[in-house]
């Protein structure tokens, strides 16, 4: 069965920085409506580890959920935009894991940059999201927590390659969050 996405973009007028994932695991995994909704995904504890040197910073106390509201203020101040690489899929597997995704059809990237003039700057979230973002853009994987110059939607962009936040990826979450931070601070961001 192909899904399609359930969120739109979150497209910032002044985002500067575009994060990329692959696509939101099923609803029955979600403790907020926004992306990386997952508990046990680890993404806004690596934003709050590295912005406020709190790793629950984005969490409700006393709940197994994610501030979508306090979420959406920061990423709006600071001018990060989210969204997928792949907008349907078909799980080939009953989980969340990226491993057993098909993308039926890719996000339009191109018209995603074209509603954010100021950003210079993708940042693709794990494995599946870069390699399709490369293959969309006709260019070299960087390196794992480092970034390629490319040119998309006729503007010389930044690729920066960071590690799954899913806790699956064999990576503590303090060495997720160095990575993140060297990306962040290099985009002008923190």
């Amino acid at each position: 069965m192909i899904e399609q996405h359930p969120l739109k973009p979150f497209l910032p007028g002044n985002a500067k920085l575009l994060m990329l994932g692959s696509f939101p695991p099923q609803k029955k995994r979600w403790c907020m409506d926004f992306f990386y909704p997952n508990w046990s995904n680890d993404f806004w504890r690596i934003i709050g580890t590295v912005f406020f040197d709190d790793k629950m910073h984005f969490t409700v106390p006393d709940a197994k959920r994610f501030d979508k509201d306090a979420i959406t203020a920061f990423l709006a101040q600071k001018g990060i935009a989210l969204y997928d690489t792949a907008c349907e899929v078909i799980r080939l597997k009953d989980n969340a894991s990226d491993k057993y995704l098909e993308v039926v059809k890719y996000s339009d990237i191109k018209r995603l940059l074209e509603a954010m003039p100021q950003c210079r700057a993708i940042a693709t979230t794990g494995e599946k999201a870069t390699a399709a973002l490369c293959n969309m853009c006709g260019h070299q994987c960087p390196p794992i927590g480092t970034a390629i110059e490319m040119e998309c939607a006729h503007r010389s962009l930044q690729h920066w390659r960071m590690p799954s936040s899913s806790r699956a990826y064999p990576l503590p979450l303090d060495k997720k969050a160095d990575i993140y931070r060297r990306m962040f601070s290099q985009c002008g961001l923190l």
